[in-house]
């Protein structure tokens, strides 16, 4: 069990202060080993089950760290005051990031397979809604206007893939692999072309 030393006095922390600033690494490291208590007591709010309390002491003493190097004594405020806002600053800053980078990992993790047995992430899925609201509004043009819209910016190997693949003009709706099939062209590039189809879709239509 780790322990702590009690805090020191004001006049020492007033002297080490001093020194501290003027550039005495020494003076810093005591001030730093002398308020460690103080971080203890403070990371007790953000233990979970998944952090070590070390690894929370170590974010705090950084904290603490800045607000030593930084801690001005015509302020009016006490060390540990300004001292306390520094660590639970820094203890904050870092899970606030490191649950934003949760966040995005997860969005590319696997949550499952399509019906062509390929993996896919919530960021798939949310790709995937997003063509959907795009071919809301495809089908709901009048069959002139996508005639139209295909034949001004899509070439004939995309309006065959694109018609395909969401049974449009009474096409059978296939999966990529049943047009790579009919097409004798790989899936994966069956898959190039309906990407840079809905994208040219998606600009001409503003979604």
């Amino acid at each position: 069990m780790q322990t702590f030393h009690h805090p020191l006095s004001p006049e020492e922390e007033s002297h080490y202060l001093q020194k501290a600033k003027a550039g005495d690494l020494s003076a810093r490291n005591i001030l730093v080993e002398y308020n460690l208590r103080l971080v203890a007591h403070i990371v007790k709010k953000y233990q979970t089950g998944n952090r070590s309390t070390e690894d929370l002491i170590s974010i705090g003493t950084i904290g603490l760290i800045k607000a030593i190097n930084t801690y001005d004594t015509d302020k009016g405020s006490k060390l540990v005051t300004y001292a306390s806002r520094c660590i639970e600053n820094e203890l904050l800053m870092r899970l606030r990031q490191e649950r934003k980078e949760v966040r995005e990992i997860s969005l590319y993790e696997p949550i499952g397979t399509d019906r062509e047995g390929n993996e896919i992430s919530l960021m798939d899925v949310i790709r995937i809604d997003e063509e959907n609201v795009l071919l809301n509004v495809i089908t709901s043009e009048s069959l002139r206007n996508i005639n139209d819209l295909f034949t001004e910016i899509l070439d004939d190997r995309e309006q065959q893939v694109i018609a395909l693949r969401y049974g449009l003009y009474d096409n059978q709706e296939l999966t990529q692999k049943e047009i790579s099939n009919l097409l004798h062209i790989s899936r994966s590039y069956v898959s190039r072309i309906e990407k840079k189809a809905l994208l040219k879709l998606r600009s001409a239509l503003c979604v």
